[in-house]
């Protein structure tokens, strides 16, 4: 007899996860399936360098998941399912060449102490802008929050205009655009603080000179002051099995293993998908799909159900930077030069603005970068856990990497034919990483019990979703964003087929371990059904 399910998901990351979750629980029969061997997408823990070692793989940190309406909904499930956070008080930093430091804590009384000492007014400066971010906050998070057509977005435009009235939503509009080099350098005297947040912009998929790039750079900020850095104690594989323990506990079934080959569809209408090598798996009220456009419209779904603009449009959707993931086994505890950096969650090695835009214009023109910004976390410090007693693990990623490498701007790695990520390259430039680390961290190399390296082609080999390397899924650019994310002729999740839509960090609001489009998906499915 032919399996036959409300809810058909395809993929099982974070927002296949959330909406698969508020489905069950609404009593609905959900089905999802998960071409890998484990569940959670980028949510990954295991020991990859030593026994006891536990390394997030690919993500780590949860600020947005702990700050989003998935997680004020599921949290008690989440929680009776074995879920527990951990967090802390300085969830990043910044330090420079010269060794000068800039800590962001989780009080705003002791950040504007310490950025007013770096340079008169900056603390003062900064409050304003988080007050201006508290004011803001309905607007922008309603914006980044829900379907952008939709009734309800409509009503809280009206609202906003009532409020602010029009030249109120063009100055909103007008400091929305602003690139993050442009408000970093009007907002702050002090280089340190400009070195502290100018970074995180990377996390967003973008680079300093972007339009919006400056509006992610307060936005990040508010939520690390607000919500610190937290991880789950343990691993984040403990979120992946909390989830399961609640959507298998409503009546939902999640299967490994399981390529999904095709949407079945009729008279326009998705009925179900194809699974290799297994019997069809039918959907009665929807197929939600957590993919890129380009496996979508390509791949998954038959020619006669795709328009030759969406065909166009979807060719023509455009990938960013690659990245990099390192991971480290520790013998002890890593001991920075600047002491005030031992128990910070995250730290960005950087020199601020210019840093961060020279690294980004060299990989978008192919180059591995001279001097990249790099991310180096410290789980331990927050969950002891994750290592055997007295050592610990490095989480480092980098985030300005190419695809395909052209040349490597030092001029010192050789580069194979084709600019393939080859072993020889992929282990060459993790040295140069550890080397630069080794100089903020003086007893590094000689601690390393165990390091392993995951290239932009591993990342890619890893999960499909991450087109060369890319660990957003697409680029984040403006023409890319918003109403034009996926597809400009595409609106909301919905797709060319009825009954069909799509989810992932290739949709609305993005990338980002908040599961939003997951949320928004299941949101109007149970309004609508």
């Amino acid at each position: 007899m032919a399996q036959r399910y409300d809810y058909v998901i395809v993929g099982s990351g974070i927002n296949s996860l959330c909406c698969a979750a508020l489905l069950a629980k609404k009593g609905h029969q959900v089905c999802v399936l998960e071409r890998n061997d484990y569940l959670g997408g980028c949510i990954v823990t295991a020991e990859i360098t030593l026994p006891g070692f536990k390394h997030d793989v690919l993500s780590g940190f949860h600020p947005l998941f702990v700050t989003s309406p998935n997680y004020a909904e599921l949290a008690d499930d989440l929680a009776r399912h074995g879920l527990e956070y951990l967090n802390s008080n300085k969830p990043t930093a910044s330090v420079t060449s010269s060794q000068q430091a800039c800590v962001l804590t989780t009080c705003r009384e002791t950040n504007v102490r310490a950025f007013n000492l770096l340079a008169s007014g900056d603390g003062d400066r900064y409050a304003k802008t988080m007050r201006e971010m508290e004011g803001d906050a309905e607007f922008t998070f309603g914006v980044l929050g829900g379907e952008l057509m939709r009734v309800n977005m409509l009503w809280l435009l009206i609202k906003q205009f009532r409020q602010r009235k029009l030249t109120g939503i063009i100055d909103f509009l007008g400091d929305a655009m602003l690139s993050s080099r442009d408000w970093l350098s009007q907002r702050f005297h002090s280089p340190a603080i400009q070195a502290l947040l100018a970074p995180w912009i990377l996390h967003t998929g973008l680079g300093p000179e972007a339009n919006f790039s400056g509006a992610m750079n307060r936005l990040i900020a508010f939520s690390l002051e607000s919500a610190g850095m937290p991880i789950v104690k343990g691993g984040s594989d403990k979120l992946v099995q909390a989830f399961v323990g609640l959507i298998e506990e409503c009546g939902g079934v999640l299967t490994t293993e399981a390529h999904v080959s095709q949407i079945l569809v009729e008279s326009g209408v998705a009925t179900g998908v194809v699974v290799a090598g297994q019997e069809s798996i039918y959907a009665t009220r929807a197929v939600i799909c957590n993919v890129t456009p380009n496996q979508l419209y390509d791949s998954l779904l038959d020619r006669q159900w795709v328009p030759d603009n969406i065909l166009q449009q979807a060719a023509g959707y455009r990938y960013g930077r690659a990245g990099m993931q390192i991971h480290l086994a520790l013998k002890g505890r890593p001991e920075w030069l600047e002491k005030s950096l031992n128990d910070v969650a995250m730290v960005h090695i950087s020199d601020g603005i210019d840093s961060v835009s020279k690294a980004v214009n060299q990989a978008e023109r192919g180059l591995l970068p001279e001097q990249a910004t790099i991310v180096v976390a410290q789980p331990t410090v927050i969950d002891p856990s994750r290592a055997p007693q007295g050592h610990s693990i490095l989480w480092i990623q980098l985030q300005e990497l190419p695809s395909v490498i052209l040349g490597d701007a030092a001029g010192t790695i050789q580069i194979p034919d084709g600019g393939v990520w080859n072993h020889q390259v992929r282990e060459a430039y993790a040295d140069r990483i550890i080397d630069r680390i080794g100089e903020y961290i003086p007893g590094l190399k000689s601690a390393i019990l165990h390091q392993e390296v995951l290239s932009p082609a591993d990342l890619q080999a890893m999960n499909i979703n991450l087109v060369g390397g890319d660990p957003y899924s697409g680029h984040c650019g403006m023409q890319q964003f918003f109403f034009w994310r996926p597809l400009k002729s595409l609106s909301n999740h919905t797709t060319t087929v009825e009954k069909l839509y799509h989810i992932g960090a290739s949709s609305h609001p993005g990338p980002g371990l908040g599961g939003g489009s997951g949320y928004m998906v299941a949101k109007h499915l149970m309004g609508s059904a």
